[in-house]
Formats: C-alpha cells, sequence, structure tokens
C-alpha cells in the first residue's frame, strides 16, 4: 500500500491531516530515519515512519472490492422502507465494508466497497474528476442528447458535460465524472429521453468484467495505489 503521509499518519490516531502536515513541514516526521519536510511524501509497505523519534505502527492495509449490485437494492445500511439492501446481499465477512457514492435502486452493476472511509470520501469528490462510465437505454427521442454534451442546467443545478455516444438506437454509453445524485437519470430526462435501464460498467481503471449479480471481487494493491496517487 502506498499513501501519503499525512494520511498514514491521520489513519494511525497520530494527529488529524492537518496537524500530520504541520508536523512534517516542522521536521518531527522521518521515513526510513530520514527527516522529510514536504506532505508530498508517500510511505509504503515496510517503511518505518517516526514522529519524534517515536516508531509509528500501522493499523490499517486499505482494501478495495468491486462489487455487482443487483437491481433492486438500496446502497445503504439500513432502508426505512424495509427495502433489501446490498448488505444483505453481500456476504457477511464483506458487510464491515463502506461503500463509494452509491447506486440509486434500480441501477445494477459497479459498486466500489472498501474499509478506508477517507478513501472512500476522496474517490467520490467532484474534484477527483475520476470517470464513470454507465450503459443507459433510453426511451423517446434522443436528438436533443447534445444538450448533455455541452453541459445542462436542470432546477436550477448545473451539470458539467457529459461524453455520450449512441451504440444502437435507445442504447447510450455515458462518460460521467461529477457524480451528482441521479445526475443521469435527471439529464436524461431533460433532454426528452428519460432512462429505462441505468448499468454502470467501470469507475476509474476499475471495471466490472465478468462479474454477476451480487458477486464481489479484491482490487489488486497495485491498482488501489494508482488509484490513491491521483487524488
Amino acid at each position: 500500500m502506498t499513501v501519503r503521509i499525512a494520511k498514514f499518519l491521520s489513519d494511525n490516531g497520530v494527529a488529524s491531516r492537518r496537524v500530520a502536515e504541520k508536523l512534517v513541514t516542522d521536521g518531527a516526521v522521518a521515513i526510513n530515519g530520514n527527516i522529510i519536510n514536504s506532505p508530498v511524501n508517500f510511505v509504503n509497505d515496510g517503511d518505518i515512519v517516526t514522529v519524534n523519534g517515536k516508531k509509528i505502527e500501522s493499523k490499517l492495509n486499505t482494501e478495495l472490492y468491486a462489487f455487482y449490485k443487483p437491481i433492486n437494492t438500496m446502497t445503504t445500511v439500513r432502508d426505512p422502507l424495509g427495502r433489501k439492501t446490498i448488505y444483505d446481499v453481500l456476504p457477511e465477512k464483506y458487510r464491515h465494508l463502506k461503500y463509494v457514492g452509491r447506486l440509486d435502486f434500480k441501477t445494477t452493476g459497479l459498486l466500489l466497497l472498501t474499509n478506508d472511509g477517507d478513501l472512500a470520501r476522496r474517490l467520490t469528490l467532484p474534484s477527483s474528476k475520476i470517470p464513470r462510465v454507465y450503459i443507459a437505454k433510453v426511451s423517446g427521442n434522443t436528438k436533443k442528447i447534445d444538450m448533455a454534451r455541452r453541459g445542462i442546467t436542470v432546477e436550477g443545478v448545473h451539470y458539467v458535460p457529459m461524453k455520450i455516444t449512441e451504440s444502437e438506437p435507445g442504447v447510450l454509453r455515458i462518460e460521467i465524472t461529477e457524480g451528482k445524485k441521479n445526475e443521469i437519470r435527471i439529464v436524461m430526462r431533460a433532454c426528452g429521453c428519460p432512462v429505462v435501464k441505468l448499468h454502470r460498467t467501470s469507475y476509474g481503471k476499475i471495471e466490472l468484467g465478468n462479474l454477476t449479480p451480487g458477486q464481489i471481487k479484491k482490487i489488486s494493491q497495485k491498482t488501489i495505489d494508482e488509484m490513491i496517487k491521483t487524488l
């Protein structure tokens, strides 16, 4: 695992991110015996980190999983209306994981899960600009989807341009980077072609692949490290 030094110190209970960065700039932190003075330093598995000479033990190895969210499941721990949630589908040993963003009740496909709450938050920040790809089946005429390609404001909310290709009539490949709530459904409805089915196939470099509904697979450490470095 590769993480920024401030995150490493924060995750392991030394200090908040802001205070951790000050410890670094004050020269209180060393990696493998070398004092660092910039927060733009990374800790790898096996590295020895000290703060004022005291060794900091790593408590958490970041894990990330790809999960195929089935239709008619809520992305939440508990649903007040009693609807099935993703945690009703997940095997028990994975039910401690946090979801990265949400897919709505009817949307299927790739949902990321992690044991790292801070990573989950950063992966969903609009500023991260991580591309998410969906396949949308829509009804109505798609002649107005150029509005979505240019960016559109719906009921006072602005949605940035989407990359859209129509593989066959009524079937769209849509790439977004913002990830606002119900973004694709809202924008397509405003374009006159409401979504009938919505399915996510990728999130950044992570793809759904050949997973089937309800299946889960662990993401390699190399892929996790590559994603973290882009945040």
